[in-house]
């Protein structure tokens, strides 16, 4: 069976909202679940895995998209 993997798009948001919005979302999946999160470049990107690492969230990887964003794929802890 296929893992379904999550999507949260958070580019435009600010910090810290983007961590917040990305909290709630994984609190609503089970554990183990992916989520890859679309960040805006920078502080974003940087404090929403570094947060999201401190929850006890592996960071899967991150991969810079076009336009200058990236995405992270998120496993909840």
């Amino acid at each position: 069976m296929d893992e379904i993997v999550h999507s949260l798009d958070l580019r435009g948001v600010a910090c810290p909202m983007n961590f917040v919005k990305t909290k709630l979302f994984l609190d609503k999946l089970p554990a183990e679940a992916r989520v890859d999160v679309l960040l805006d470049a920078g502080e974003p990107v940087d404090s929403v895995t570094q947060s999201l690492q401190a929850e006890g969230h592996h960071i899967e990887r991150t991969v810079a998209e076009p336009g200058g964003h990236y995405r992270i794929s998120v496993r909840k802890g």
